[in-house]
Order: C-alpha cells, then structure tokens, then sequence
C-alpha cells in the first residue's frame, strides 16, 4: 500500500472513532449530566471542546516534522516523569487514585503524557544505540531504566492497569528494536512478579482481581457494572436499538459515557456496530504498522509501532473489561470515551503516524532530496 494513502487511511479511521465517540458521549451522558447539572449537554459539550481541541493539535502534528522530537524527546519524558512526581503530592484523588492534576484551571493526566513521551524518547535511544541494544550493560539497561522509572510513578498513583500497558509497550519497542529475548525473558519473568506483588498490595486492584477470579469460579458476574454491560451488550442483538435508545445509560450502568462506553455502543449499533469499531481499531493498527514498516529511519519506525500498538492495546483491553473477559481496569475507550488529557494526546501521537507516513512518502518519492537529515 502506498504510504499516503495509508496515512489517509490512519487519518480517517481516527476521524470516524471519533464521530462515533460524539455521538456515543451525547448519548451515554445525556441523563446523568440533566441530573447533575441540570442541563442534558453539560458532559456533551465538554467532550466537544476537548474533541476540537484534539483535532487542532492532530493537525498541528501532521505538519510538524517529526524528526524534530528527536531534539525534544529527553525533555518531554523529563517533563513527563515531573509531572508524575507533583501528581503523587498534589494529585486529585478519584477512587482511591491520585492522578490528575490541575493547571490554570484544566485537570490532565500526567500518565497519558508520560506514555507517549515514553514511545518516543525510546524510539529515539533505540535510533541512535541499536549497535549495542544487545549489550546489558550498556545498551539494555538505560531504556530499561526509562521503563522502569515510568513504571514507578504510575504504579504508585496507584494505577497498576496504566503502568503495565506503559510497560508493556516499552518492552515491545525493545523486542522491535533488536532487544535480546533472553534480557526481554528475564525482565518480563521479574515484572510479572512484581506486579502481582504490586496487585495484591494495593487494596483497589486486590479487590478487583479477587472479585475477578471469584467471578470466574463461582460462574458468576465480576461486578454490578460489568453485569449492566453486558446486558446493554446483549439487549443491542444483531443491529442493535438504535442510537440515543440505551436503557443502560439511564443511570443503571454507572458512567456509561467513560470507560464502558463500548457497552453502550453495543446496546445501540448491536453486534454489527461493535465488530465495525473493532475493525477500525484494527485497521488504523494495520495502517500503522504499513507506515512503521515503510518509515524512511528507525527512529520513525519505532513511534509509529508504539503508537499504533498502544492505540489498539488500549481499544482490545477495554473491550475484553466491558464483556468480563478482563478484571475492570481504568482504561478509556480510544478516541471514543468521555475524557480530556487522553483524546487530546492519542489525537495528537495520531497525527505524528501520519507525518510519519506524508514524509516516508515523499522521501520515497525524492520531494525531500537526497540528504534528508535523519
């Protein structure tokens, strides 16, 4: 496939996610939001700002060169890993997790940045060290270091769910970049155990891998949310009740418009409409990787696979939590859930895929010259 017409292509299915994600939030939200703020577009109208929002600085990114984050990319995972540090001391607790906080009066999500600050700091190193990726000592264990510290700060929020996806993106990038399986194999045995240690420690992530487990022994449901899930799921059948029909959203599935908005998506397109979004996940992936495969440097081949997996990581899990395949995580629907921080950052690590393709494709076709600085 052409490359630009990839890039199109990756484009295309983000804008069509995230007109069903409107769509989806005026729906899902429409009741809670009239009764508490007396107003039915209230949450609506937010997640519309902040869509725009997303879009401008898509586009913003499709035309900044991306091998100028190369000169950033220490900085924006410094700054990433700050912002972790100032969320654990002033950070607004939800749930038992701190991990918001404010700026001039907007809340974000250090985490969302961190993740793609990450991708692109290692797609960097990796760019520059693959001689000695092979080497423990001095090419293994610096991004190893880059996930762990990460890793870290997140965890400790406590969002276990988020720093395992970080996590696992990074090591990824790390098996792409020429890793050696048996450091990748040692690393992995260990995170694993740290991590169920991690899961058992904190009480919310406890709870709900025991609730998970007891679900899967007892042959019962995992909770009251997943339980509404699936019946939104299973009441949309084949074409579903049609769009702003959800019963579920009325107050019986708790914020249906956040991370189970899948659940509603299912009640009111059916099983059609859910195999359709799934499928657009799928094939923004398989653009992705075209792009990452065809990419004109490594450095550009590396962020756009860890976008394009983060992305459909992300989409897959929060399915496999709304239909009770996965214990209940806090991880939102790709640009279609209710959210801020998140839309505006995978919206715009979207937009550095594309330039990735636009720019692959016109050094292919000569348009950059023959001495492109990479």
């Amino acid at each position: 496939m052409n490359l630009k017409i990839a890039a199109r292509l990756f484009i295309i299915c983000v804008a069509i996610l995230m007109a069903i994600g409107a769509s989806m939030v005026l729906s899902a939200s429409s009741m809670y939001s009239a009764l508490k703020f007396d107003d039915f577009y209230k949450l609506f109208d937010q997640h519309l700002i902040r869509m725009i929002l997303a879009i401008g600085f898509m586009f913003a990114a499709i035309k900044i060169p991306y091998e100028y984050y190369k000169k950033v990319s220490l900085i924006l995972l410094g700054v990433s890993v700050i912002l972790l540090m100032i969320t654990l001391i002033v950070g607004a607790n939800y749930k038992g997790a701190g991990r918001w906080i404010s700026i001039g009066g907007i809340s974000i999500q250090p985490s969302e940045i961190a993740k793609f600050a990450l991708i692109i700091h290692l797609a960097h190193w990796l760019n520059n060290k693959k001689k000695i990726i092979g080497d423990f000592k001095k090419g293994y264990l610096y991004p190893l270091a880059c996930i762990g510290i990460v890793f870290l700060f997140i965890v400790v929020q406590p969002n276990l769910s988020t720093s395992i996806l970080v996590s696992s993106v990074g090591f990824m990038m790390l098996f792409v970049g020429g890793a050696r399986i048996k450091h990748l194999a040692l690393t992995l045995l260990i995170a694993m155990i740290a991590a169920g240690s991690l899961m058992m420690t904190f009480s919310h992530s406890r709870e709900r891998v025991m609730t998970y487990f007891n679900s899967v022994k007892d042959g019962g449901e995992v909770n009251v949310q997943v339980l509404q899930a699936k019946i939104a799921l299973g009441s949309g059948g084949g074409l579903g009740l049609g769009i702003g029909n959800s019963r579920q959203s009325d107050l019986f599935l708790p914020e249906s418009y956040g991370d189970f908005i899948f659940s509603v998506l299912g009640e009111e397109t059916g099983y059609l409409g859910s195999v359709i979004v799934l499928l657009l996940y799928l094939g923004l992936f398989l653009c992705g990787i075209i792009i990452a495969k065809n990419a004109k440097d490594d450095f550009g081949k590396l962020i756009a696979f860890g976008i394009s997996f983060t992305i459909i990581l992300n989409a897959y899990i929060n399915a496999a939590v709304v239909t009770g395949v996965f214990p209940t995580t806090g991880i939102p629907l790709p640009f279609i859930s209710f959210g801020g921080t998140s839309i505006i950052f995978l919206s715009t690590a979207a937009g550095i895929v594309a330039n990735i393709g636009y720019r692959s494709h016109k050094f292919r076709e000569g348009n950059l010259g023959k001495n492109v600085k990479s």
